[in-house]
C-alpha cells in the first residue's frame, strides 16, 4: 500500500530498497494484528492531543526525565517505553522485533487511556503527560511516520 510506503519513507532517510522493503512489509503485518490496529489507533488519540495541545502551548517534546506522572498507568506506559528497544531493533534492521516491540505498547497505552486524564488541572501534571504521549508517537516514528498511514 502507498500510505504504508509513505508511512515508511517518512520516517527517514534509508538508501536501501530491500530494508525499506523489509519495514514496508513488517508495517504491514503489524496493522494486520489487532494490537497494531489498536495501536494505530491510540496512536491518532495521541497525535491529536499534542497538535491541539502544541497550538495552545507547545510544542511539548518527548522527554525521558519525567518526574511526576500522578498514576499507575501514566508510569507503567513511561516504563513500558523505556523498556522496548524499539530503537535499536529499528536501527540495526530487525523490523519484525521492532514490531513486535510496538505490539508490547498497547496495554499499558490502553490502561492510560482508559484511566487516565492527560490534561489534568495541575500543570506539570498535564505537561509530563503530553511529554509522555510525545515519548509514544516519537517511538512509533522510529519505524514508520504513523500519521501517513489511512485507515
Amino acid at each position: 500500500r502507498f500510505d504504508i510506503l509513505d508511512a515508511v519513507l517518512g520516517a527517514g532517510t534509508d538508501d536501501d530498497l530491500n530494508r525499506l522493503m523489509q519495514r514496508v512489509e513488517a508495517v504491514t503485518e503489524f496493522l494486520a494484528t489487532p494490537d497494531g490496529a489498536n495501536l494505530l489507533g491510540a496512536y491518532r488519540r495521541a497525535a491529536n492531543i499534542l497538535r491541539i495541545e502544541d497550538a495552545k502551548d507547545g510544542p511539548h517534546s518527548a522527554d525521558t526525565g519525567l518526574s511526576e506522572l500522578g498514576s499507575a498507568e501514566a508510569d507503567d506506559l513511561r516504563f513500558a517505553l523505556a523498556g522496548a528497544d524499539i530503537a535499536a531493533d529499528a536501527a540495526s534492521g530487525a523490523y519484525t522485533r521492532a514490531m513486535a516491540g510496538l505490539a508490547q505498547l498497547r496495554a499499558p497505552v490502553d490502561a492510560f487511556f482508559d484511566r487516565v486524564t492527560v490534561n489534568d488541572p495541575a500543570p506539570e501534571l498535564r505537561r509530563n503527560r503530553l511529554q509522555l504521549l510525545a515519548k509514544l508517537r516519537d517511538t512509533m516514528h522510529l519505524v514508520a511516520d504513523f500519521s501517513k498511514i489511512e485507515g
